[in-house]
Formats: structure tokens, C-alpha cells, sequence
């Protein structure tokens, strides 16, 4: 743990992060009033600045990350901003909320819930919209779960976990507990303790890659799940699963990169989530306040490393792929010009800020 640094220190570094997304990425979508979205790289080519490429869940990790920031230093500005993204997703989704994705739908969703509960911004009717085919999809005649898309036979956890989250936050806790359940039943590694990308059902046709963000989404879950049932079961599967993300999926506690692409943004979800274990996570024993420290731990030593190792450009930071090696300039087919790195960057400063600024051992209060 990097105990040299303190929140307000990070609080600093996540702005510095902010600032840098927003300068360079952020653009009205189409010129139209009112709306913002995360151009796809920077530079961009004519292309992307067009938004002709735009990436749905990118920009739903965007507006997540936004409400972040709000919640560290509330901005009327900060909060216009958060109704922007969420219009300019909407307009780019040719005036939809949904798509065809419920990966894609479960992490809008997220966002949304968090900008509605911790900010105060009505979105009640697009959480209906996106929460209820979450439910829906439950499939018990395939095995249990839901699909990563519609009419998809593959059932994954980036799909499950998110969506599980989501409606843990809404109050189906009936669906949340299952979706749970089926990921450790159907999808932890037995071996590793690691959570698998997902099952072809019928079939049982096992994808084996055990992505960090897979991990991330299962630690949210279950941590939801223990602050909201009586089920020991859920903490428990919570100290398992951090202690399998420290000793397999981290380097001196930083967290191993995942290239560029759609990639760059999965160590930035797993520092989200191992955040949320290190400072909701409930109980007394001493195998939780263990995995709230190793939680910890591993989200400041990660922060610490991007830190580190970023480039400056105009006095903003850029991160690289990989926390633990030095960002290289963001040219053409570089992974440091996606957005979804950088997200990841920012999203990991402000993990460390909630970390750091928690009362007790994991931050400075």
C-alpha cells in the first residue's frame, strides 16, 4: 500500500486525469446542443471525430467514471456534463436507450443508477427501459444466466455481473442472488478460483480466458449481495476471489494490463470493484478486514504504478496498457491513443481516492 500518498493527493491526480480525458476526447456529438460524447481516440482521425465509431459501453465507463468525479468534488458543471453523456448516448443510439447487447445495457445501467442516486439526475425512465431486459433474459431451460447478446447461445460474466449489479442497486435482489449463484456454480475456475469469460449453453462449451474484468464485476456483485442479504455465502465467495486476483492477476499488486481496445478498459473495472470491497465490504472477522486491506492494496499500488509510468502532454496525463511499464506517446496504432485506456487511468485515480479517503486502515481518515 502506498501510504505516502493522501487523498487529497489523489483527489488532484484523478482531476489531472479528468481534465485530460475531457480535453481531448470530449465533443458535442454532431454539433447538437446539449449533448457530449468520448471521441474513440485522440488524435482522431476524421472518422472517429465523426463519431461514425463510438462504442456504446465505452461511453457508458465515461459517464460512470463523470459521476466519480462529481461525487469527489461536486460541480453544477460536472453534473450538466453527466446529463450530456447520457443525451449524447442516447442521440448516437438513434434516440434508444437499448440495443441488442446486454453487456452493453447492464453497464448504461450502472452508470445511470449511480448518476440518479448519488447525483439527484432523474433517470427512472431509461433504468426501466435497460433494467427489465436484464431480468427477463434469465434462461433457466439453457442452464440459467443470461446471453451476452440477444439470441446469442454464449452466456458470459461480463453480461451476468453488470447485470446482477444493477439490479442488486434496484432492488430485485431474487435475480442478483441467482445470477451470483450461477457465476460461481457455472463459471469459477476450481482450480484457480478465478471466474471464466463464459459458457455456450447448450453445449457447456467453456471459454476459459479469465479476464480481469470478469473478476471485477464478480467481486461487485457479491459485495452488493453481502451488503444487502443476510447470506454469508457472498463474502465469503468475496475473500476467495480477492485472494485468487492477488496472487494470479496481479505483479508487486499491480494489476496486469490488457492491451488497447476494448481491453483497455478491463484492469480499470477490476480497481473499481476491488474499491468498492475495500470500503464496503462489511463484516468484523479478520478474513474480511483481510480482503479489505488486500482490496486496498492492490488498487494504491496500481494508481501508484500508472502513475509513475505516465507521459505528459501539455501537463495532462497519458497512461499506458500496462500500469506497470512507462506510457509511450499516443501515435498511430499506439494503445495509449483508445479512450477506453485513458478511462481505465481515470477510473483507477479515482478508485484510489475513494480508497484513500475511507475511514480506517485502507485510507489516511
Amino acid at each position: 500500500m502506498n501510504a505516502t500518498v493522501s487523498a487529497s493527493e489523489w483527489a488532484w491526480r484523478a482531476g489531472l486525469a479528468e481534465s485530460a480525458v475531457h480535453e481531448r476526447n470530449l465533443r458535442r456529438l454532431w454539433l447538437i446542443p446539449g449533448t457530449s460524447l468520448g471521441v474513440v481516440a485522440a488524435p482522431a482521425t476524421r472518422h472517429e471525430r465523426m463519431f461514425l465509431v463510438w462504442h456504446y459501453w465505452w461511453q457508458a465507463h465515461l459517464l460512470d467514471v463523470t459521476v466519480d468525479a462529481e461525487v469527489r468534488a461536486p460541480s453544477e458543471v460536472r453534473r450538466r456534463r453527466i446529463a450530456d453523456i447520457a443525451r449524447g448516448i442516447r442521440r448516437r443510439n438513434f434516440g434508444r436507450w437499448s440495443n441488442s447487447y446486454y453487456d452493453d445495457m447492464a453497464w448504461l445501467a450502472i452508470a445511470l443508477e449511480r448518476a440518479q442516486r448519488l447525483v439527484g439526475i432523474d433517470f427512472g425512465v431509461p433504468l426501466a427501459t435497460l433494467t427489465d431486459p436484464l431480468y427477463d433474459a434469465w434462461a433457466p431451460e439453457r442452464g440459467g444466466g443470461i446471453p451476452w447478446r440477444i439470441h446469442s447461445d454464449f452466456f458470459n460474466t461480463p453480461a451476468n455481473g453488470p447485470a446482477g449489479i444493477v439490479l442488486a442497486r434496484v432492488n430485485r435482489l431474487d435475480r442478483a442472488v441467482a445470477m451470483a449463484d450461477w457465476l460461481d456454480a457455472t463459471l469459477r475456475d476450481p482450480d484457480t478460483g478465478l471466474i471464466f469469460d463464459g459458457i455456450h449453453q447448450p453445449g457447456d462449451r467453456l471459454e476459459e480466458n479469465m479476464y480481469t474484468y470478469c473478476q471485477g464485476v464478480a467481486l461487485g456483485l457479491e459485495t452488493e449481495l453481502a451488503l444487502r442479504t443476510p447470506d454469508s455465502v457472498h463474502a465469503e465467495r468475496v475473500h476467495r476471489l480477492v485472494d485468487a486476483v492477488a496472487h494470479r492477476l496481479t505483479s508487486s499488486d499491480v494489476i496486469v494490463g490488457a492491451g488497447g481496445g476494448d481491453g483497455g478498459l478491463f484492469a480499470g473495472i477490476l480497481a473499481r470493484y476491488l474499491a468498492m470491497v475495500a470500503v464496503q465490504l462489511p463484516g468484523d472477522s479478520s478474513v474480511d478486514g483481510r480482503a479489505r486491506a488486500s482490496a486496498a492494496a492492490i488498487v494504491l499500488a496500481s494508481a501508484a504504478a500508472a502513475w509513475d509510468n505516465r507521459i505528459e502532454i501539455e501537463g495532462r496525463p497519458v497512461f499506458g496498457p500496462d500500469w506497470s511499464v512507462q506510457a509511450r506517446g499516443p501515435g498511430t496504432g499506439a494503445p495509449e491513443r483508445d479512450l477506453s485506456v485513458q478511462l481505465a487511468g481515470w477510473l483507477l485515480l479515482e478508485a484510489a481516492h475513494r480508497v484513500a479517503a475511507a475511514p480506517g486502515p485502507e485510507g489516511e481518515l
